[in-house]
């Protein structure tokens, strides 16, 4: 969410940034709300400053035996009072508006943000391992060793279409990306691991910015809860509402859930396979950082993500998302994208975005200087580290032999040898 006071004391810069987004003229309905909540704040203070000098001179009429006064004076009193309800409740009500006009405006772009439309303007920042000659690579749905272990028909019995029943060695090589994930996450990059709920509140998903603007991506249940769609969402509000000592930052979690996402928009996209799923599983990296330091902090969770890749020794690339590409809450994001030999392409599967304390705002979130200063704004960052069916698919196509078969990564052996 956006300080209102920065858009009061520079419009036309925020103007410029939320032109990056695609709005124009952000600033002035903002500012006219802004103007009447202040307005109807001033009524309220004069009408109350009024109220009580009134309310003084009462006492002084009924003790002067002045009846007539005494009347006058009671009745300006109940008028300012309800005067100050009226202006109290305006007040509240263009705050109310004023708040929610702010949570549907999308972060603004780091000032290093490549210019784009689409993802066809991101801007390759690296590339590593070399995609291997496979002319005869087929898609991972089609691998005939793993073709018995990969069950869309009963899945879409079960629940309908964009589910995937997995079986067999298959369902044990996806666990296994999931443990080797965290093992790496926790002993090697030292985050901390967390179990969180995969059903929250809506200041949850408020928190992290899906509401109020997405809630037709997500899934709610009949009582209220809402399904993750990310495991971003319950690990980021850990700290929502406090304010925490600078000495214990960075704080670094590490989590493994089921995620929900209704896909809506996404109709005729990836169809075929599972690289496009309403449930599927992910290992979600978040970081809470002071704002010295979250620069950095984005770097360091995409070297984590990349080198989950490497050791799996899966050719990728790792892109900047232009401005166009970049998702509502993040400033800047780096994206990793995995060579698929069956598609003959890199797909994405991981971003990493740096939120600055854009969602640190929404949640109010904060930390206490070291100097003992005021309390600031947090800065938030996420990344996934990774995503677990997208790695699966990638391990099947890279993996694939001439023959039909599949070998296993040297790393994964430990769980499964050979599909």
């Amino acid at each position: 969410m956006h300080d209102i006071r920065l858009i009061r004391d520079d419009p036309a810069s925020f103007d410029a940034a939320m032109a990056r987004r695609g709005i124009s003229n952000a600033s002035a309905p903002l500012l006219a709300l802004d103007a009447a909540r202040r307005a109807a704040i001033h009524a309220a203070e004069t009408a109350k400053a009024e109220q009580n000098a009134a309310s003084k001179q009462v006492g002084a009429a009924k003790a002067a035996g002045d009846d007539a006064r005494f009347e006058e004076l009671r009745a300006e009193v109940a008028q300012k009072k309800a005067e100050v309800a009226d202006q109290e409740q305006a007040a509240r009500e263009k705050d109310a508006e004023l708040i929610q006009q702010l949570m549907a405006l999308p972060n603004v772009m780091a000032a290093d943000v490549p210019e784009g439309a689409s993802e066809d303007d991101n801007v390759e920042v690296k590339t590593h391992g070399t995609p291997p000659d496979m002319p005869w690579a087929r898609e991972h749905f089609d691998i005939p060793s793993v073709a018995p272990h990969l069950d869309f028909e009963t899945a879409a019995k079960l629940s309908g279409s964009r589910f995937a029943l997995l079986s067999g060695p298959v369902a044990r090589l996806h666990r296994a990306l999931a443990q080797f994930m965290l093992d790496t996450h926790i002993d090697q990059n030292g985050l901390t691991e967390m179990n969180p709920p995969v059903l929250v509140r809506d200041e949850a998903m408020q928190g992290t910015g899906q509401l109020p603007k997405f809630g037709e991506d997500s899934y709610q249940t009949t009582n209220g809860w809402w399904l993750i769609p990310t495991a971003e969402v319950p690990l980021t509000n850990t700290v929502a509402g406090q304010t925490l000592d600078a000495a214990t930052l960075p704080r670094r979690m590490v989590a493994h859930t089921l995620c929900f996402r209704s896909e809506a928009g996404s109709a005729g996209k990836d169809t075929a396979g599972m690289l496009r799923q309403h449930q599927f599983e992910k290992v979600e990296m978040v970081s809470v950082t002071h704002p010295d330091h979250s620069d950095d902090e984005q770097l360091r969770m995409l070297a984590c993500a990349e080198g989950i890749l490497e050791a799996l020794k899966l050719p990728y690339r790792t892109v900047k998302l232009c401005d166009g590409d970049t998702g509502f809450g993040a400033r800047r994001t780096f994206d990793i994208e995995v060579w698929l030999p069956g598609q003959n392409r890199y797909r994405e599967i991981s971003s990493v975005s740096n939120c600055w304390d854009f969602q640190a705002r929404r949640m109010n979130a904060r930390f206490k200087p070291e100097d003992g200063g005021k309390p600031q704004f947090l800065h938030t960052l996420n990344g996934s580290g990774l995503a677990i069916g997208r790695a699966l698919i990638a391990v099947l196509e890279n993996y694939q032999q001439k023959d039909g078969t599949v070998e296993v990564p040297e790393v994964l052996r430990g769980y499964v040898k050979f599909i």
